[in-house]
């Protein structure tokens, strides 16, 4: 692995997974304040490790195939750490949505770099939006306790519901991008 700020940016991502499960398990009133603090932090460095990888030209193979596996186990582990504690179906239903769609994405791009068809299923802007409600929606479901008056857990699962629905929309675009290179006329 390249040593650069980059990849140790996603590399403490991973590193903060389990820390994030371990903190949110504590006996103490604050655990969920500090999992989703630790959670916030890590999500910050999925929009810093890339922009820091474009802007200092530090971009790698390697960082580009480790980002989005933090990403995806980051968010994977927080939401079955959310459903464990919170086991209602509307949960349930997004953590298979946004998990199944991880798999499926992440299988689709796969498939479509092996038939050299890549640019087809690149990130899109709905993913990114998609990306940033589930990184808030499950930050402020795993701080749980409502401050200054603001209902968190609840604003969280209004965010994971959106996060949801535009989880959907994108795999739709994704399947749709890469459909001609699916069925063979490309």
């Amino acid at each position: 692995m390249p040593l650069t700020i980059p990849n140790l940016l996603t590399s403490f991502r991973i590193v903060a997974i389990p820390l994030v499960v371990l903190i949110y398990y504590l006996p103490a009133a604050w655990a969920g304040q500090a999992a989703a603090v630790l959670f916030g932090l890590a999500a910050v460095t999925d929009w810093f490790d890339g922009f820091l990888a474009r802007k200092l030209d530090q971009t790698s193979r390697f960082g580009e195939f480790l980002d989005p596996i933090a990403d995806k186990l980051l968010v994977s582990t927080s939401l079955i750490v959310l459903l464990h504690n919170d086991p209602t179906f509307y949960l349930a239903l997004f953590a298979a949505i946004i998990i199944g769609r991880e798999i499926a994405v992440s299988a689709l791009r796969e498939w479509m770099s092996q038939l050299g068809s890549s640019a087809a299923v690149k990130v899109t802007y709905f993913a990114k939006w998609k990306t940033a409600l589930q990184m808030f929606g499950i930050g402020f479901m795993l701080y749980q306790t409502p401050s200054f008056g603001i209902p968190v857990y609840p604003i969280g699962q209004v965010l994971l519901a959106l996060a949801a629905a535009l989880t959907l929309w994108s795999m739709v675009e994704y399947v749709k991008a890469s459909w001609p290179t699916i069925t063979g006329n490309d």
